[in-house]
């Protein structure tokens, strides 16, 4: 795989809204994600770090189901216990498949190092991550992407951690939050270093011009879990310029996207990207959160449904 190729923050005037220029805009619709250095502060990646770490540490395992998050790799069913389905408007800590002792069940690596993720309202409950995410920067980026009324939704810290966490296929940001028309952009932040070593995103540049949304994650009928059925409305985003594949089964070829803490990447709802089992000794830990827009319609099956105030505004 090459490496993937970066942008730099836009310098604007004084007084003038941040956001993208005209030629990291050009790339990101060229490729479907753009990668920007130093898009977070030093002192500020540290001190999301440090949070992480204490949420790590405080929550209790005494009274928490034990759920373990699964990407549904090697067949297997993605999550979609209660636990998950209600904790749109929480803060909820899922588990590593691996971290688990198979022949008795139990925790097989202390809790801060079994977590495989922390979601998904930390945009809203944790002030320091709100603070860092409802910011002038993020809502110049939305304007510069086209967005009218920008919608902040699944916020969460992905921990990849040391020697067990786990492997995400490819898919697509819009199959788990889906829009008619689709809509998602993910905003993805380094809170540690990401490399080869320990499982950096990869990504299938220009992927989200020819891969249609076809299939989403929506909540079984009845309301006990989840499933993956066909797209029935639109499975691009409106007015977008579709590039037709040469061959049917054309195998995507990815390219890698190692980047230093503090780095934003943004990724089209659209595009194909993946990521590697870690198994290095060291931590891969981020922050992520989406965008939708808040004028097309959000289906009633989505895994994550609105609070009752409503998914968070962007534009303040």
């Amino acid at each position: 795989m090459a490496p993937s190729s970066t942008s730099t923050p836009s310098d604007l005037p004084h007084g003038q809204a941040p956001g993208l220029t005209q030629e990291q805009l050009q790339q990101y619709n060229e490729d479907g994600y753009l990668i920007i250095p130093n898009a977070l502060d030093a002192a500020t990646t540290a001190s999301l770090l440090q949070e992480t770490q204490e949420m790590l540490s405080s929550f209790s395992v005494a009274d928490h189901p034990m759920t373990k998050f699964s990407t549904g790799e090697n067949n297997k069913a993605h999550v979609g216990d209660d636990y998950f389905l209600t904790s749109g408007d929480k803060i909820r800590f899922f588990f590593e498949e691996d971290a688990f002792d198979p022949s008795t069940g139990e925790l097989a690596k202390p809790k801060h190092r079994a977590v495989n993720k922390i979601g998904h309202y930390l945009h809203e409950l944790s002030p320091a991550f709100r603070d860092a995410t409802l910011t002038p920067y993020h809502a110049g980026v939305a304007r510069s992407l086209g967005f009218r009324d920008p919608r902040v939704l699944q916020s969460m810290i992905i921990c990849k951690q040391p020697e067990i966490g786990g492997r995400v296929k490819p898919h697509q940001d819009s199959m788990f939050l889906y829009t008619d028309p689709p809509s998602a952009v993910g905003f993805w932040i380094a809170l540690e270093d990401a490399t080869v070593e320990n499982g950096c995103l990869s990504f299938a540049r220009g992927s989200h011009r020819r891969t249609p949304v076809a299939r989403r994650m929506v909540r079984k009928r009845g309301g006990n879990g989840v499933e993956f059925v066909d797209v029935e409305g639109a499975r691009f985003p409106e007015g977008f310029e579709v590039e037709e594949k040469e061959k049917e089964k054309e195998e995507e070829v990815y390219t890698l996207g190692e980047v230093k803490a503090g780095t934003l990447v943004l990724i089209h709802g659209n595009l194909l990207h993946q990521s590697e089992k870690n198994l290095s000794a060291k931590s891969r830990f981020i922050y992520t959160f989406h965008l939708i827009e808040g004028e097309n319609e959000y289906d009633g099956r989505n895994w994550l449904q609105p609070p009752e105030k409503g998914f968070t505004r962007l534009y303040r």
